[in-house]
């Protein structure tokens, strides 16, 4: 149902599993889940529009309607925060689909295993072929399409630049989505779990 992408450990496949059908009868996607320890537990769940553009009216719905879920189904044993977001500028690509829909922008991937001696890869989205995901890169100068399968990826992040910046603004505007405090210094890179830029509900959720 998910990949390491959008789902990354045994809890978040699970989690994912019970959300999943709660996002969609909303009529959005999920993005992402992470689980993430600490003194609380934090659920990062990461949501959008499959047209995009979701706002932080959205993410309090959301968070209403899985918060019912997660207290019926019981998952998570100890105390969590649950957060609610939506993907945000610099947005994690875990779907085939997002690989194709952001042709043409810079993009930092990385593999699961070593491919030529490296798992960290940048450059330009070249769209998708099957199941492959295609960049272009330089190397020696030249420019080259490479092509990674899709279930290879551990990780995959779209690259800040003025040109994304510009687009999803772009995209926001006609959503009817504001971004406030837009600081193009908070965003990190794709080893980063923070998603700053992005719409966000939070709840606190205790046993």
């Amino acid at each position: 149902m998910s990949n390491d992408l959008i789902a990354k450990t045994a809890i978040d496949r699970r989690l994912a599993e019970i959300i999943t059908p709660v996002i969609e009868d909303l009529g959005f996607e999920l993005v992402r889940v992470r689980l993430q320890g600490g003194k609380t537990a934090t659920l990062q769940i990461m949501a959008d529009r499959p047209e995009g553009g979701i706002n932080v009216d959205d993410c309090g719905d959301i968070s209403v309607a899985v918060s019912a879920t997660l207290d019926v189904e019981d998952p998570i044993e100890e105390a969590y925060h649950l957060e609610v977001s939506s993907p945000g500028i610099d947005r994690p690509l875990t779907r085939l689909k997002d690989f194709e829909a952001f042709e043409g922008y810079e993009a930092k991937l990385e593999t699961n295993q070593p491919i030529d001696g490296r798992k960290r890869w940048k450059g330009v989205l070249a769209g998708v072929e099957g199941e492959e995901v295609l960049l272009n890169i330089e190397e020696g100068g030249e420019v080259q399409t490479i092509g990674l399968n899709f279930d290879w990826l551990s990780d995959a992040k779209l690259v800040l630049t003025d040109e994304l910046i510009r687009e999803m603004l772009r995209q926001k505007k006609e959503a009817g989505v504001e971004i406030d405090n837009l600081d193009e210094g908070a965003f990190d890179a794709i080893e980063t779990d923070d998603e700053q830029g992005a719409d966000r509900a939070d709840d606190a959720r205790s046993k």
